[in-house]
């Protein structure tokens, strides 16, 4: 292991300040950062995502913002291919690549691997659409607990996006997906890697930043911001990018669906399932060094981990 290059992932839920903490590394270390979040990719998405300002970006550049338009898709799979590339590049210029964001999923895909499973079936994920406008989310999700109930415990009976591709996996290959998972072939990555989550000591006070931080996003615009998606873009409510936390209860907002306090409430509470979501994965994510996101010298502390894992 002492042979490989080194790599830093830095973890944790929305709203526990890994930005912060990435722009403090960049000025202190020989560090790039990548980007691990699935809704940043996303072009003019930028107040619901909460994506680095230009001033930030020009302090610290991150790679994998900004790269597809929001009637686009990205998977995993492309995160790990365009990953481990920069990565790589990174590496060859005598820097450490620094990944920092909250999706779980493309972390554990790019240090284990990739599971066989089946790619996506447009004509069967219309029939689940309909499926789902019809009984709901809910119903589905029943559905996927007589055939998979290992994975509908771990979905939340809302999560529509995941439980309509668990579903899809089941009736495209004939197997659950939890057990596709399991029979996946490990293919880590060729780095020393440092896993740091930054969680919360006190949750409530996670969840207090969290609301604060989302009526921010509608002081500064975001109905404005996703009026102006929907006029330059061909936008529909099932795609990927207008599933994204705010997107999606905003878009019920224009649509009517829900009131202004609505909007404010459903989204808040959106955010703290996330919170939740990340956290869970965190707690199942073996080698990784938890550090208090509330600490008041956090970036130091940080900083300490990150300097003694480069010298060792």
């Amino acid at each position: 292991m002492s042979s490989l290059p080194p790599a830093i992932f830095l973890m944790g839920p929305t709203a526990s300040g890994k930005t912060g903490v990435a722009v403090e590394l960049v000025q202190r270390l020989p560090v790039e950062l990548i980007s691990v979040d699935s809704a940043l990719v996303f072009r003019d998405m930028n107040i619901g995502t909460a994506k680095p300002d230009a001033a930030t970006l020009a302090r610290a550049p991150h790679h994998l913002i900004d790269i597809i338009d929001p009637t686009d898709a990205y998977s995993a799979a492309a995160f790990r291919h365009d990953a481990l590339r920069l990565m790589a590049d990174i590496t060859a210029r005598g820097k450490i690549p620094l990944l920092v964001g909250g999706t779980m999923l493309y972390f554990k895909a790019l240090r284990e691997g990739l599971s066989p499973l089946p790619q996506a079936d447009a004509a069967l994920r219309a029939e689940l659409d309909a499926e789902i406008a019809q009984h709901g989310i809910e119903h589905l999700h029943a559905r996927l607990a007589e055939v998979d109930p290992e994975t509908a415990a771990r979905l939340h009976a809302t999560d529509t996006q995941r439980i309509q591709r668990a579903m899809e996996i089941y009736l495209v290959s004939g197997q659950p997906m939890s057990v596709l998972i399991k029979d996946q072939k490990r293919d880590e990555i060729p780095y020393r890697v440092l896993s740091i989550a930054l969680v919360p000591s006190d949750r409530a006070v996670l969840h207090r930043r969290i609301a604060t931080r989302f009526a921010e996003m509608l002081k500064q615009g975001l109905v404005d911001e996703l009026r102006g998606l929907r006029e330059k873009y061909p936008l529909t409510p099932n795609m990927t990018s207008m599933r994204c936390v705010g997107y999606r209860q905003t878009w019920e907002y224009m649509e009517r669906q829900i009131t202004q306090a609505e909007l404010l409430e459903k989204g808040i509470a959106a955010t703290r399932q996330l919170a939740k979501r990340q956290l869970t994965w965190l707690r199942s994510t073996p080698d990784i060094i938890e550090l208090d996101c509330l600490a008041p010298n956090l970036e130091q502390a940080v900083l300490e981990k990150v300097r003694q894992f480069v010298v060792t």
